[in-house]
Parts: C-alpha cells; structure tokens; sequence
C-alpha cells in the first residue's frame, strides 16, 4: 500500500497548530517570586497561629491537650501517618500495569 502524498501546506498548519497546542500560558503559580510570597505568607500563619495558641483559654477534653502546641504537633504526625497508610495501602490496591489490557 503506497502512502499517501502530504500537501507541505498541510503540513505548515499542522505544525502551527502544535506550536500552539504546546505553548503553555504562565499562571500565578509559575513566577518563583510568587510562590516566594505565598510560603512566606503560609509560614507566618503558622507562626501566628502557634503563638495565638499561648493566649487563647483551650477546653481540653484530656488532660495532655494542656500541653502548648501540642495541636500543631498532632496535626503534623497525623498527616505523616496518612501518608505512610496510604503507600502502603497503594501497595495493596495497586494494579499491574497490563492488568486493562488482557
């Protein structure tokens, strides 16, 4: 079967058409300077928020949530825990990689 004969002007406007398909317009998000800022502002919300911890009466229900910080520290071991049950449960419920194909 012979190939077909391509038209080079279809070829030009096709190529056009790849350039434009690959240009990816800049976000927020792709200045550094931006994401500079962003953590910046993250980082003293966290700072603030842990300071207004000393200042603010807690109602603990048990008696080691008297302890400052301890919250922040919860927060931070319990999303460490989440992403560890999550490897290892993407362990467990993972797929081969030819598994749709049969």
């Amino acid at each position: 079967m012979a190939a077909a004969a391509i038209n080079p002007y279809e070829l030009d406007s096709l190529l056009l058409h790849k350039d434009a398909i690959m240009k990816k317009e800049l976000t927020f998000f792709d200045n550094p300077k931006n994401v500079k800022k962003l953590l910046i502002t993250f980082y003293c919300s966290l700072v603030l928020l842990l300071i207004s911890e000393f200042f603010i009466h807690p109602h603990p229900a048990f008696s080691f949530e008297h302890i400052k910080g301890f919250s922040a520290v919860y927060g931070f071991f319990s999303c460490v825990l989440l992403i560890f049950l999550a490897k290892i449960l993407r362990l467990i419920v993972m797929k081969k990689e030819n598994y749709y194909d049969k």
